[in-house]
């Protein structure tokens, strides 16, 4: 099932990724949830403690079934799937029941919590395992990783595997659509940061995986441009256009041959970048419909000098895909 939270209202767009990060960081404290009792998994250490009876205190590992073994008490002690706090009142009634206690007083912790990962991959700056020890929100997560990365896009997915004893995110307002193995929860991150409504602050859970897509990017080369280079595209939504690319390199040079520039786009029957193209004077004059971009485009603009440049610059310039190591990013 993929759910998509999203609200429309007015939003700052002019964020740089360092204040994003610090929103996260800011929004992420205030909406920490209460210390509460975990439920045990399968690989967790727990240290079991009866007051005053020290042989009877030890470290146990919770077995791959969710059991552990414990001296003097007969068979397996299902353990998987409660808190610490009814293993303690199951503990001290096998205490009473095996008479090795009779007014036994039983503590229980976790030493290492490892049954509850939740995987934050994509485009934040640190990806990691975390570890679920208590209630956790998105913005907890974001936060532990240190934030988003300066090439995110702008949404989080969370993929969530079905459970039947997990409740289902599934607001009134999302676009759903059915999978037989898991649920997707997109949440916009200008929803996430800017809506004020904790909808979309969605808990993470054990076994969750969250990931940052990475925006596209486009590349805006020639001499006939200002700043050539690639634009990481932070448009939240809003189609990027040639127009726009052009906005973003800061326009044309006097020299520009803007009739003579064309998009190359990869084919993927043929693996070729075919040539499209671009009447830019016509389209600033609103002559025709401005051009919308798609990821890893290269919009080409050659200046007075011929485009002999071009047969170099194609998959020549700046190393398309390969050695590019230096893009701007683009709030709009």
């Amino acid at each position: 099932m993929m759910v998509c939270l999203t609200a429309t209202y007015g939003q700052n767009t002019d964020e740089t990724p360092q204040q994003t990060n610090q929103k996260i960081q800011q929004l992420a404290a205030q909406a920490q949830a209460h210390p509460t009792n975990t439920p045990i998994g399968s690989g967790d250490l727990l240290h079991v403690d009866v007051f005053d009876v020290p042989e009877l205190s030890r470290d146990v590992r919770v077995s791959d079934t969710g059991e552990i073994s414990y001296p003097l008490v007969p068979g397996k002690i299902k353990v998987a799937g409660k808190t610490p706090f009814q293993l303690e009142t199951e503990m001290e009634r096998l205490l009473i029941e095996n008479g090795l206690v009779s007014h036994p007083q039983v503590s229980v912790f976790v030493r290492e919590q490892t049954s509850q990962p939740v995987s934050v991959v994509g485009a934040v700056n640190h990806t990691m395992v975390y570890q679920v020890v208590r209630p956790t929100t998105l913005l907890e997560v974001l936060s532990a990783a240190g934030g988003i990365s300066d090439t995110a896009g702008d949404v989080v997915i969370v993929t969530r595997p079905n459970n039947p004893d997990v409740a289902k995110v599934e607001p009134a307002s999302a676009t759903t659509k059915s999978q037989p193995d898991e649920q997707k929860i997109i949440v916009r991150i200008r929803d996430l940061l800017e809506s004020g409504d904790s909808v979309y602050n969605i808990p993470i859970l054990g076994g969750d995986t969250v990931t940052v897509p990475a925006a596209g990017i486009v590349y805006v080369l020639g001499f006939g441009v200002a700043q050539p280079g690639g634009y990481v595209l932070q448009s939240h939504g809003e189609q990027v256009t040639v127009l726009k690319a052009l906005a973003l390199a800061h326009g044309l040079t006097p020299f520009a041959k803007s009739n003579s520039a064309v998009i190359m786009r990869e084919n993927p029957a043929t693996r070729q970048r075919d040539l499209i193209p671009v009447h830019i004077k016509e389209l600033e004059k609103n002559k025709t419909a401005d051009i919308p971009l798609k990821s890893n485009d290269i919009l080409y603009v050659p200046d007075s000098a011929g485009k002999k440049a071009l047969a170099k610059g194609g998959e020549a310039a700046l190393g398309i895909g390969t050695s590019l190591a230096v893009y701007r990013v683009a709030y709009h």
